[in-house]
């Protein structure tokens, strides 16, 4: 019979989006646990480290005072992570796992190599029996492939692998984390798994009422994630699809939203209209279940799927499109004020960004971009350009630019009144809250006329505007 192991010691390997917030909560809410997150990016443990809470690596409204309450208490960031792994009974992995951009699975299956790296050093250096949980976003039947390799390679020590997939939103992190709608932890039916299980769930009932705590097989949990993610994406899909419509018939995409969200079988959660979903979950979730449902040989059911991302990158080059066609066919040597670089607003995270496929479309056409984000470093949004320049899905989606083009033709601001001086036309990208109480005749002074404003959120009120004398574009309104 498997026993139930009382937790005293947890360590977490990946100091990322899901890891430090998610173990700073749990230092937080069990200061009877010590709690160290390891990672082999010096720079960023430092950051985490740092005395000044600004300087955190992420941004979520929150963490800096979950973080000052725990840390040096019972939560600890370190690069030692061989001596984090032998003290720990329980691991979570938290590492990244992009999608491949190359060989078998490329543009769809995830790059599991860092999980597999994460085994082999957990296998190598591990004394002791522990519970390995997943915490990364991860494709159905990970938790086979890492007790393969952990029971493979490890020195005779019993290891049980749970699946436990994070829910959490960026921009909301800290409030999902204190009150999370549910838990969900997967593991094996035999009693050692569900032991491992009960350990798993003694830590999350410390502040989560037991009845929001789910436990399930290891593989409902893994599937249970992606298709969570897919049916949200899938709904933000959807309504962009009727916006098109509702711009060609005088429809407005609001109104629509407000009509079904009524309806208690829909809901109202999101129906909102945008220039596309963006975030590092999303489009990579959709993509693993296609891939998933491609190796198992049901090409209609991946193909359904597919749909959602194909019109999320519809709804993309649509917005760029309308910039390019309202500018009179051109955007070359015109400067374009963006609004907005992070995927959403209250994060600094631009992973997979709307804001970065629109730019590379208006850049493929040579405008000059002014780029005001409050949270995102210029770095950051270099670096986001650049790689997009290096995986390119196909021909299609245009020429590779070289660096130089890119820092010639891109500028980054620390305010917003210079990123949009001059401008031909502005783009609101992310739906941060102070693009609303902007001096808007002000920036309407300094503008070439006619003036665009071009909103991806419909964040800006569009009669306003247009009194002061902005032609605007919002998404989703005929």
């Amino acid at each position: 019979m498997g026993e139930t192991r009382i937790i005293k010691n947890i360590c977490c390997i990946g100091a990322g989006y899901v890891g430090g917030p998610t173990m700073a909560v749990i230092a937080q809410k069990c200061p009877h646990i010590k709690v160290t997150v390891v990672d082999l990016n010096a720079q960023r443990i430092a950051d985490w480290n740092d005395a000044d809470l600004d300087k955190l690596p992420i941004y979520e409204p929150g963490l800096a005072d979950v973080v000052a309450e725990a840390r040096g208490r019972n939560l600890f960031f370190s690069t030692d992570v061989d001596k984090a792994i032998d003290e720990a009974q329980m691991i979570f992995i938290s590492v990244n796992t992009p999608t491949k951009t190359y060989g078998v699975g490329k543009g769809m299956a995830a790059d599991l190599k860092y999980i597999e790296l994460c085994a082999r050093q957990i296998a190598r250096v591990s004394k002791d029996d522990k519970i390995i949980v997943e915490k990364s976003t991860l494709p159905v039947r990970t938790a086979e492939a890492l007790r393969t390799i952990l029971t493979s390679t490890g020195n005779h020590v019993n290891f049980q692998v749970l699946s436990s997939p994070e829910f959490l939103a960026e921009g909301t992190a800290v409030t999902d984390l204190h009150k999370p709608d549910r838990v969900l932890i997967g593991g094996d039916a035999d009693a050692e798994g569900q032991a491992a299980i009960e350990a798993l769930v003694a830590v999350y009932e410390n502040w989560v009422p037991r009845e929001r705590i789910i436990t399930t097989r290891v593989w409902s949990s893994e599937l249970s994630k992606l298709t969570a993610n897919a049916f949200l994406a899938q709904r933000v899909s959807s309504i962009n699809a009727i916006s098109a419509l509702c711009e060609k018939t005088g429809a407005d995409v609001d109104e629509i939203s407000r009509a079904i969200g009524a309806d208690s079988r829909i809901g109202a959660k999101f129906l909102k209209s945008s220039v596309g979903f963006g975030g590092s979950c999303f489009q990579k979730d959709i993509l693993n279940l296609v891939y998933l449902c491609q190796h198992f040989n049901l090409p209609e059911v991946a193909a359904y799927w597919e749909q959602v991302i194909k019109m999320n990158d519809y709804q993309k080059h649509r917005f760029a499109k309308k910039i390019i066609d309202s500018l009179f066919n051109t955007v070359s040597g015109k400067k374009i004020a963006f609004l907005g670089w992070a995927f959403k607003k209250d994060t600094n995270d631009t992973r997979e960004s709307a804001a970065i496929y629109v730019a590379d479309e208006l850049l493929q056409d040579r405008a000059e971009i002014h780029i005001y984000d409050p949270k995102v470093r210029a770095e950051q949004v270099f670096a986001d350009l650049e790689y997009l320049q290096t995986h390119r899905k196909d021909a299609i989606h245009g020429v590779s630019l070289t660096t130089d083009e890119i820092k010639n033709l891109v500028k980054v601001h620390v305010n917003p009144y210079t990123a949009m001086r001059s401008a031909h036309a502005i783009a609101i990208l992310t739906e941060w809250d102070e693009f609303k109480i902007y001096d808007w005749q002000k920036v309407y002074g300094q503008m070439l006329k006619p003036a665009f404003v071009f909103d991806g959120r419909n964040v800006v009120s569009k009669t306003e505007l247009e009194e002061i004398g902005f032609h605007v574009y919002n998404i989703g309104k005929g």
